[in-house]
């Protein structure tokens, strides 16, 4: 997939750091949202085998407040247009604000990733205008309320249509259906059981013809059914990134970089040797 001036191969799974500078979100809000420790945990991120940076200025945690788009543009810009002139990397920013996308691509992001799947006013003709890739995520309801008894049909049939109906949209807008990435959601008006069946069948999303991003770091469908808290939470994570590699997602989004990379690579080995026993 062309990433502005940078492609990056998705025929294996390729992982994406996480950089929250927020105060208040669920995993590491108010540690990485002064600019010098944005930067440093960006470049530990890329060192430990990122492809992609995701930074985004604000929560979207279960309860998590609105905030406004110049504390949004005062978050991300200073941190992307730093990032862009020090490192060689994909930045992503996660927003679904109009405004905060088409300043950050003008600051260096080239890929936009939004929990609203450009629904917000105003973001689809921001999106079309700032011509890069996009990933389209699904969310029942809202942050402040998502968790509160999220009901479907079949999860996996619901998600998907509304994933589908989305990419229809885009492209009758003017987004090439190859710049765009799609997102389950977990965790985003799901039950843990509702999180596990999607990612049980997964595969299925491949349906969609476009790459699959698989975001389940540290979030509570690992918390609560193990019973960890955020901090003891890397076996589960780890598990469910593998998992997600190996139905074929192709972007796991993740705080724990290093260690995913490691599972990744794994992955990426016996698939390999899968397909030389194939010849």
């Amino acid at each position: 997939m062309q990433f502005k001036d940078k492609f990056l191969d998705l025929s294996s799974p390729r992982v994406m750091g996480i950089l929250n500078v927020t105060p208040d979100s669920f995993s590491d809000g108010g540690a990485f949202n002064i600019l010098d420790n944005g930067l440093v945990q960006a470049e530990l991120m890329i060192s430990e085998g990122a492809d992609i940076i995701d930074i985004g200025g604000e929560s979207t945690r279960p309860g998590a407040q609105a905030v406004s788009v110049q504390q949004e543009l005062d978050r991300v810009i200073p941190v992307i247009e730093s990032m862009y002139q020090r490192f060689d990397t994909i930045i992503s920013i996660d927003t679904s604000k109009a405004k905060v996308m088409t300043e950050a691509v003008n600051a260096g992001a080239s890929l936009i990733n939004d929990v609203r799947a450009l629904q917000e006013n105003g973001s689809l003709v921001a999106a079309v205008e700032a011509n890069v890739p996009v990933c389209l995520m699904h969310m029942q309801g809202q942050p402040r309320a998502m968790q509160q008894s999220p009901q479907y049909d079949d999860v996996v049939k619901d998600v998907m249509t509304f994933l589908q109906e989305r990419i229809s949209v885009c492209c009758d807008a003017g987004i090439n259906a190859d710049q765009i990435i799609v997102d389950p959601g977990f965790g985003f008006g799901k039950s843990l059981e509702h999180n596990y069946k999607i990612l049980a069948n997964l595969e299925a999303f491949h349906q969609l013809n476009a790459p699959i991003l698989a975001g389940m770091s540290r979030k509570s469908m690992i918390g609560n059914l193990l019973n960890r808290q955020i901090e003891q939470r890397l076996a589960g994570n780890i598990a469910v990134a593998t998992v997600a590699a190996q139905k074929g997602a192709q972007i796991i989004r993740v705080h724990d970089v290093k260690e995913t990379v490691d599972a990744v690579k794994i992955i990426n080995m016996i698939n390999a040797c899968r397909n030389n026993n194939e010849r």
